[in-house]
């Protein structure tokens, strides 16, 4: 089973986007903001991060660079989920481990289950 962790900081949709991937068949552990996620990853890395790039405290980046700069951190997929997808070049995005750009504002459940899949090695 694949392990994800969704950082999301917004419990409604964290809720909701950790029951669709539940369902879908993925072990999931939700967190709010990137300091949890971060104490996660080094006690278990995931196999696939779902990152919200606006986090309360913090934005994606903060975490993203983190994980940049350790060699066994740095392999993880990351999917990243914001209401700001058009404003992101996603061949920049490339070189923090992004494979997919999900946009909040236009995402369906699939999407959601869609971009994991894809990011998952």
């Amino acid at each position: 089973m694949t392990r994800v962790l969704l950082v999301e900081d917004d419990a409604w949709l964290g809720e909701l986007e950790a029951d669709v991937l539940t369902r879908a068949g993925f072990e999931v552990e939700h967190v709010p903001h990137g300091l949890a996620a971060i104490d996660i990853i080094d006690a278990r890395p995931p196999e696939v991060l779902v990152l919200d790039v606006l986090l309360a405290g913090s934005t994606a980046f903060s975490l993203l660079h983190e994980l940049q700069s350790y060699d066994d951190t740095q392999k993880i997929p990351v999917v990243l989920c914001t209401n700001l997808a058009d404003q992101f070049d996603k061949k920049q995005l490339e070189s923090y481990g992004v494979k997919r750009v999900i946009d909040k504002t236009t995402m369906q459940p699939a999407d959601i289950v869609a971009a994991v899949k894809a990011a998952t090695p």
